[in-house]
Order: C-alpha cells, then sequence, then structure tokens
C-alpha cells in the first residue's frame, strides 16, 4: 500500500503537531498506511504536551515528493504555508478551519473545513463518524490543541464545540483540561531561551492580502515587557526579513495570555494598515491591541481588508 503523509503549516504549533498525530492515528486505524510529519521545530508549548501523553514528535521533513505522491493536509491550505514542493504532489484530504486563500487542485478532494476553533475538533467529530475510539494519549493531544488554539477557552475563536470536544476528550485523557491547560500554556509562554530568531518563526505564517505580501508572527507570553525589551533587536532582524522576503508589512504579534491582550510590533512600507484597521497610532512601531489575540479571527480579516 502507498503509505501517504499528513502535516500541517511550516512553523507548527501545536495544533498542526497534534492534529497531524491525531489524523494519522485515525487514517491508520481506517486502514491507510499514514504518516505525521512536521515542517518545523516543535515549540516548548507542543513538547509539554508530548511528554506529558507519552507521545513523540514526527519526524522533521523539508520536502516530501521525494517520499510520496498523495499527502493530507491539517491545520493549513495555503500553500505558502505549506511545504515548499506541494505542487509535486496530490492533495487528497484537507481538514482545517481556517480562510480558504491560494489553493487549488487537478483532481477531486475530500475537504472539511469548519468554523470552529481547532481542527482537532473537526478530528473528534471524524472519529466518532467513523466509530473509533480515541485512546488516552491521541486525547490529550488533542485536548492540547484546543487549549493551544483558544487559549484555554478564551479566545473569540473559540466555539460551543470546541468546549464540549475538549470535555470529552479531558475525560478520556484523565485530566483536568483547565490545570493541565495553564501548565501547559505557561511552558510555551516561557521565551527566556528563546533567540531573536526563534521569537520570529515559532509561530509565523505568511498571508496575501490583494497585492500585499505579508507574514504575521505570534508569541504568547505572561508578561510583553520581557519581549519588548529586545525590540531594537527584534527591529533590526524584522527589517531584514522584510527586505529578503519583499514584504509589504511583518507584524508581530505579543499576546498576553493572562490579559488577553496584544502588543503588536508593525514594520514595512504597509505598516499603516495597521493603524487603519485598528484605530491605533503606532509609536516606536508598535501599538496596544486590546482584546486582540487570535490572528485568525482578529488579525487576518482585518488586515486584508484594510489591504484590500
Amino acid at each position: 500500500m502507498e503509505k501517504t503523509l499528513i502535516f500541517g503549516h511550516k512553523n507548527p504549533d501545536t495544533d498542526t503537531i497534534c492534529s497531524a498525530l491525531a489524523y494519522a492515528d485515525l487514517k491508520n486505524k481506517l486502514g491507510l498506511e499514514a504518516e505525521a510529519v512536521r515542517l518545523g521545530e516543535v515549540n516548548g508549548e507542543t513538547q509539554y504536551a508530548l511528554d506529558y501523553f507519552g507521545v513523540v514528535a514526527p519526524r522533521l521533513v523539508e520536502t516530501v515528493a521525494n517520499e510520496v505522491n498523495k499527502v493530507i493536509l491539517v491545520d493549513h491550505n495555503e500553500r505558502q504555508q505549506s511545504v515548499s514542493d506541494i505542487d509535486q504532489v496530490q492533495v487528497t484530504e484537507v481538514i482545517d478551519h481556517h480562510r480558504i486563500a491560494n489553493f487549488e487542485t487537478s483532481q477531486p478532494l475530500y475537504y472539511r473545513a469548519e468554523p470552529v476553533g481547532c481542527t482537532a475538533t473537526i478530528l473528534n467529530k471524524l472519529y466518532k463518524e467513523n466509530n473509533v475510539e480515541i485512546s488516552k494519549p491521541i486525547a490529550g493531544l488533542m485536548l492540547s490543541a484546543i487549549i493551544s488554539d483558544s487559549l484555554l477557552f478564551k479566545s473569540p475563536t473559540c466555539t460551543d464545540q470546541d468546549v464540549a470536544a475538549a470535555e470529552e476528550l479531558a475525560a478520556i485523557a484523565g485530566v483536568d483540561a483547565k490545570v493541565y491547560g495553564l501548565d501547559m500554556l505557561k511552558a510555551g509562554a516561557d521565551l527566556s531561551k528563546k533567540s531573536i530568531p526563534q521569537l520570529l518563526t515559532l509561530d509565523a505564517k505568511e498571508f496575501q492580502m490583494g497585492s500585499s505580501k505579508v507574514e504575521i508572527a505570534q508569541v504568547n507570553t505572561v508578561d510583553v515587557n520581557d519581549v519588548l525589551a529586545k525590540q531594537e533587536e527584534l527591529e533590526a532582524a524584522i527589517s531584514a526579513n522584510v527586505q529578503e522576503k519583499k514584504l509589504d508589512l511583518f507584524l508581530f504579534v505579543i499576546t498576553d495570555i493572562l490579559n488577553n491582550d496584544s502588543v503588536a510590533l508593525a514594520i514595512g512600507e504597509k505598516a499603516e494598515a495597521v493603524e487603519r484597521a485598528y484605530g491605533v497610532q503606532l509609536i516606536e512601531n508598535k501599538a496596544l491591541l486590546k482584546g486582540v489575540v487570535s490572528r485568525k479571527s482578529q488579525i487576518v480579516p482585518v488586515l486584508t481588508e484594510a489591504l484590500a
């Protein structure tokens, strides 16, 4: 049987890694030879979840066409966020909860996209629909993904479906979702040992917004000032990134997981779009975005409209 690789976006977050592992588990149980792989380094939050539930991280790949003919995408669909040779393989399935952009295929496929807070919430439905039992480790990983994407159910992207799925998965995993979740988020929010390049690539995604090429990177922390203390170094690295990739805007979002606000650091010719989008003034290239925590629902749509 021909193997299929399953993976999420570059600079993977917890949902990307855990959903790839969970969907590979389901597909294998349904008779498909599938392997979860990753397109980047595992962050501290995700590693905490993997260690807690005793699961090994997927192996790292840079290309896929040298290994397989078919792939399944989870937690993304935009080509610039995917593996570099995505155009050389057949995408047979997509399981996602983001906007659909820059995506087309030459052949029909199974596409499952729902307006929920996390890919793992959709996967929870797929296990049920296929009458497949979820193991304790996989339940723990799926729970971790929901907690991560919903910021422990505080994000505006979090739906009743996400909360219900998390409750079911926590029972299977044998953990208190809020106690475990806070520990996991704190593990990911420890940025003290991260280099400047690591901070800017921990969770970064590229977007095409109208005619503008935009990159948005986001980090979670319990004290934004710890990150802003490195602003001069961050700006130098961001400026180099803008020049190298010919970006119109690089937006670095520092999210306070305790107060549910973010500070935006904007560099590039289209930085004023941030001011127009949020009715703020950039002072020293930064501005407070009150109540903004979600890139998916509070940043990408608003910026896309401002740059249209």
